[in-house]
């Protein structure tokens, strides 16, 4: 699982968001990025979890930082979610995980007595150099904007 901590240097990602255009952490460079991993999209917990970054979109840009939500949904499925809950912000379909497996939020899950594998929902706030300023594990979907921007 995650082997980045604090301090790290993020992984220098590519990845495509649900209208086809590419996004690396070099585009992000002199702004602060929070990187947000979600199971599903349009799920409770993930609709929870997006709905408060919008609601907090504007507090975000006023300190600099860019929003960029990832999971393993088809860029369609990512277009609805994003349409249907008007996020201002892009969400990478990152169905080959090469962004969920270079950040380490892939692996075993436990729901309803099932193990299997799935993404962890796990944030990182990333500074203007590309460095980890931040990791949450734990995530309050309905209020991870003040988890952020505490």
């Amino acid at each position: 699982m995650i082997t980045l901590k604090q301090g790290d240097k993020a992984p220098a990602f590519s990845g495509i968001d649900q209208e086809g255009k590419t996004h690396t952490l070099a585009d992000y460079a002199g702004k602060k990025l929070v990187v947000f991993f979600y199971p599903k999209a349009s799920t409770p917990g993930c609709t929870a979890e997006a709905c408060d970054l919008r609601n907090n979109f504007a507090r975000f840009e006023a300190n600099n930082y860019a929003l960029l939500g990832v999971s393993a949904d088809s860029a369609v499925r990512q277009t609805k979610f994003k349409e249907k809950y008007e996020l201002p912000f892009p969400l990478l379909a990152d169905e080959d995980k090469s962004v969920i497996e270079a950040f380490g939020v892939w692996g075993p899950k436990k729901f309803m007595g099932k193990e299997y594998d799935g993404i962890h929902r796990t944030t990182f706030v990333i500074d203007e150099n590309g460095i980890i300023e931040e990791i949450i594990e734990k995530v309050k979907t309905k209020e991870h904007a003040a988890q952020i921007l505490k």
